[in-house]
């Protein structure tokens, strides 16, 4: 069954400047069906490729987007490019633009959308930070590649996996604090033995404040919790992917 009914996107609430243009997809308001119902927006998680076409036609002119997002081959590295010169489905966890009218773009379905934007709206970027991107360093390789001072910026966080969702082990948590061993309050014991609930959205915000990132906003939406609205691969397997998306004007 088909959802054609309209997209409902997450508008963030930043205090971004004007020119900085920002959403985030929910499930809904596409035309995929089974387990990518509806509004999926990737092309690799083995949906119909017209559906997916269809979907992000949808996207492009419900958010009237200046032009296709430059969308990224996904690896849960730390690798980020620029989206003047690099060619469409780099491979890549993160995307910076400073020129007008292109979409930077990053697909998740539990791990945490991070977008970037600095005061002067001269640069945006979006990142993809599940826990392996964030031990390889993706929040930190982020802002680098952004170039501005880290206290001229301010980061946005969209919907991800919370705390009360996401059981981990010991390989996850020793990976995560091997780059913040301070960290450890981001995970709370889960009552098996060496088990761990993992709080992304708090570990996120520790490495955007290590890095100097001190206006950060956001966060607070689970998509595990939230079967209606919002893909999780952890909650279904099988499964689509929504869209966190930033561009300037």
């Amino acid at each position: 069954m088909n959802d054609t009914g309209r997209l409902h996107p997450i508008v963030p609430d930043w205090p971004a400047p004007g020119r900085v243009r920002a959403a985030a997809t929910t499930r809904t308001g596409g035309t995929s069906g089974g387990p990518w119902r509806s509004l999926n927006l990737a092309d690799h998680v083995a949906d119909d490729g017209e559906a997916v076409i269809r979907n992000r036609a949808r996207l492009r002119h419900a958010l009237e987007l200046p032009e296709e997002p430059r969308w990224l081959i996904q690896r849960h590295g730390a690798r980020v490019v620029d989206a003047g010169s690099a060619r469409d489905g780099a491979p890549a966890d993160g995307i910076v633009a400073r020129e007008p009218g292109i979409v930077c773009a990053v697909l998740a379905a539990d791990c945490m959308p991070v977008l970037l934007c600095d005061r002067s709206a001269k640069v945006v970027a979006a990142l993809h930070a599940g826990w392996r991107g964030i031990a390889a360093g993706i929040v930190e390789a982020g802002v680098r590649t952004v170039g501005a001072a880290p206290g001229e910026l301010m980061a946005w966080l969209g919907p991800a996996i919370g705390p009360g969702r996401f059981e981990v082990g010991p390989d996850v948590r020793g990976a995560v604090l091997a780059g913040d061993p301070d960290g450890g309050d981001a995970f709370r014991p889960s009552g098996g033995p060496d088990r761990w609930r993992a709080d992304l959205e708090r570990i996120v915000r520790r490495r955007l404040a290590r890095c100097g990132v001190g206006s950060v906003h956001g966060g607070g939406r689970c998509t595990a919790s939230d079967p209606g609205r919002f893909f999780s691969h952890r909650r279904d397997g099988v499964t689509g992917r929504m869209a966190t998306l930033v561009w300037l004007d």
